[in-house]
């Protein structure tokens, strides 16, 4: 298969520098806020009161960031990277202070999710960003410092929402985002202006987007119901996905008929597209439910305190962005994406595989967790490259908003599919002796994920074996700048 690598924009080594510097902040500022909210629930719900929403504040974020992701990549692809990540900001920013002024659950609810709304922009027009100025063969490296950036948020988020709330008040986890959204938003509105913008007539597909946002929320309110305990035979959670299948079944017939539609045809007929997203769907279905499942088996197997069962993911969290830097320099080095992507994917069924061989804790679990990561950390970077150059430059911030999507809904219907499976073989392990029985069930759970992370290893190698070359000069119809 021939290399179709778009074009990056050349900066000049200041220019980088603050190009850099906005993205990582930006990854900070949505990262961060998906974990320093979690540790402040008890809090909030004793001050506001309404137990019942409590689990509504995350899953309200968390659905609406990924309904809007597909947007997000098409309006940066129109009105170019800059101006469409301001606006994600300002919002993100507005709904923050509405988020902390909330008098009750379910105002707090709503403004989460219009915080949820911005949010979802800044986890996928970073990736597009770096697409736009890192050359192709340097694009892994950068996209590990992404992963790092995750990593301290994830660690970090907890602590200060814990110091927050127990110096200040619940309020200020949410306060603390203006000055850090001011911050990126100086930073993205002066150093992302010699990004390219592709110049033509923008026609946004509204009737496309309205069915796309209803149809993504009506699936995934139940999955996200059947995820916090509900029943996948639920007559609500039928409704809404009888309703999902409707609007979204309108929305493909109205991508088919607008000139510019939202989600192209031609990208979900693209075979690198389809499986590079199949890949990361099926890595995040196992990365997100693993994360909420290891602390559990070590809180119900070998009784820890859930603070310590916590720092029993760390492994494979730290490994994560390791192996993701790692691949970066194998691809920097060789310009070959497959081969990382082969290693990682056959790795993550054998370490789980391994994981339910041996005791929850431990040196052996220690050591199964970090393979884990390092397999997770060695395909989420390429994949990512390889579906970035599959398609032409124009079409780069669509491709990416695809990606972001079928990663946030692999987590979910992950979260919802392994916790169903959970309680159905603990059930089935009731009459066992208490601690036997549940790491039995454990292990047998480490043995689904492994049968889930197989298909990844046939879909690896039916990625092309692309050579990763910039091309000199950038495509007609690209103007800089913004």
């Amino acid at each position: 298969m021939t290399d179709p690598s778009p074009a990056f924009t050349p900066l000049t080594p200041r220019q980088f520098r603050a190009a850099t510097a906005a993205v990582m902040m930006t990854i900070l500022l949505g990262a961060l806020d998906q974990t320093i909210v979690s540790v402040a629930l008890p809090s909030i719900a004793r001050q506001l009161g309404g137990f019942e929403w409590m689990a509504w504040v995350i899953s309200g974020y968390l659905i609406a960031a990924t309904v809007v992701t597909p947007l997000y990549g098409k309006f940066s692809d129109l009105f170019g990277r800059r101006r469409v990540l301001v606006a994600a900001i300002v919002i993100f920013v507005l709904a923050s202070a509405a988020c902390a002024l909330a008098q009750s659950m379910p105002q707090l609810v709503l403004a989460r999710v219009l915080q949820g709304v911005g949010g979802g922009g800044l986890i996928a027009l970073p990736q597009a960003v770096i697409a736009d100025v890192v050359p192709v063969r340097d694009r892994g490296r950068y996209q590990s410092y992404v992963s790092v950036v995750w990593v301290v948020a994830s660690l970090l988020g907890p602590v200060v929402g814990g110091m927050l709330t127990e110096q200040l008040s619940w309020a200020w986890i949410f306060w603390i985002n203006l000055p850090l959204g001011l911050l990126t938003l100086t930073l993205v509105e002066t150093s992302l202006r010699t990004l390219p913008l592709h110049r033509g007539e923008a026609r946004v597909d509204g009737v496309g987007a309205l069915l796309l946002l209803a149809g993504l929320t009506a699936a995934l309110i139940p999955i996200t119901r059947v995820g916090q305990g509900g029943t996948w035979l639920d007559p609500f959670n039928l409704a809404g996905w009888a309703l999902a299948a409707l609007l979204l079944a309108g929305f493909v017939r109205q991508q088919r008929r607008h000139p510019e539609p939202i989600v192209p045809m031609a990208l979900l007929a693209n075979p690198v597209v389809v499986t590079c997203c199949a890949m990361l769907f099926l890595l995040f279905f196992n990365f997100i439910a693993l994360s909420v499942l290891v602390p559990l088996r070590v809180q119900m197997v070998a009784g820890l305190n859930p603070a310590d069962a916590a720092l029993h993911l760390l492994p494979m969290t730290l490994a994560t962005p390791v192996a993701a830097f790692l691949g970066g320099r194998w691809l920097a080095h060789t310009g070959r994406v497959r081969p990382p992507q082969q290693v990682g994917t056959v790795l993550v069924p054998l370490a789980l595989l391994a994981l339910s061989l041996v005791p929850a804790t431990g040196a052996l679990a220690t050591l199964g967790l970090v393979a884990v990561g390092l397999g997770m950390g060695l395909q989420i970077s390429t994949t990512l490259i390889t579906v970035q150059q599959s398609v032409p430059k124009p079409m780069i911030g669509t491709v990416t908003g695809l990606t972001g999507f079928f990663r946030l809904l692999g987590g979910a219907i992950g979260i919802a599919v392994l916790s169903t499976i959970t309680l159905l073989l603990l059930r089935a392990q009731l009459p066992a002796a208490a601690g036997l029985g549940r790491d039995i069930a454990f292990r047998q759970l480490m043995q689904v994920c492994a049968l889930v992370a197989l298909p990844a290893i046939w879909f690896a190698y039916r990625v092309p074996d692309l050579r990763l070359n910039e091309p000199a000069a950038a495509p007609a119809g690209m103007v800089s700048p913004e």
